[in-house]
């Protein structure tokens, strides 16, 4: 009665709402903070996760980088051996060649020493093929540069023989996909007769 409106409140009941508004706003104040740490967590998560990610493909290009490289070095390897295949051959390509000579210039012959040699002859023959040495059938088949070189050429009236391989002065093999030595034969060439 002091002239002052009075309050129906007292000050004790005025603080407890202080108190409270305080305390709401130091809740939003953690929750806040504690939503940015949640944010930042989940970027770290993330920036992690790409990371990982970015590694794991760099060990699969390492490890197919790898894998290509064994592939290319036994590649090569294998070229390597099948030229050296191929220089082994020859010698004996040769000694092969020398027998065809003895047993073409003895085709009637039927002696033992005849038949030794066609066996000798055989034998090399197959034992080259074995490793993978295949002899080039090229007679009576078009005239291929590639597996065959033209020592002689014969003239032919027929258009159907004309760029054919008619004879085999020696033969030709191949190791695999490569000519280790071309044949060397003779190729007729059509000529039209001449009209009288």
């Amino acid at each position: 009665m002091d002239g002052n409106p009075r309050s129906d409140e007292t000050p004790e009941t005025q603080a407890p709402a202080d108190s409270e508004a305080e305390g709401a706003s130091s809740d939003t104040q953690a929750e806040a903070a504690q939503d940015g740490e949640v944010a930042r967590l989940q970027a770290e998560l993330e920036a992690s996760r790409r990371r990982v990610n970015e590694l794991a493909r760099g060990l699969q290009d390492l490890t197919k980088d790898r894998e290509e490289f064994k592939q290319r070095i036994t590649r090569e390897r294998e070229r390597m051996l099948d030229v050296e295949r191929g220089n082994v051959a020859r010698t004996l390509l040769e000694a092969i060649d020398e027998l065809d000579l003895v047993l073409a210039n003895s085709q009637q012959d039927t002696s033992p020493l005849v038949q030794g040699v066609r066996m000798i002859r055989d034998s090399l023959l197959s034992k080259a093929q074995a490793t993978g040495i295949e002899r080039l059938e090229v007679v009576g088949r078009p005239y291929d540069p590639n597996v065959a070189e033209a020592a002689d050429m014969e003239v032919t009236p027929v258009q159907g023989d004309d760029q054919k391989v008619v004879a085999e002065f020696r033969a030709g093999y191949r190791l695999k996909d490569r000519i280790i030595r071309p044949a060397r034969v003779k190729v007729a060439r059509y000529v039209a007769p001449a009209q009288a």
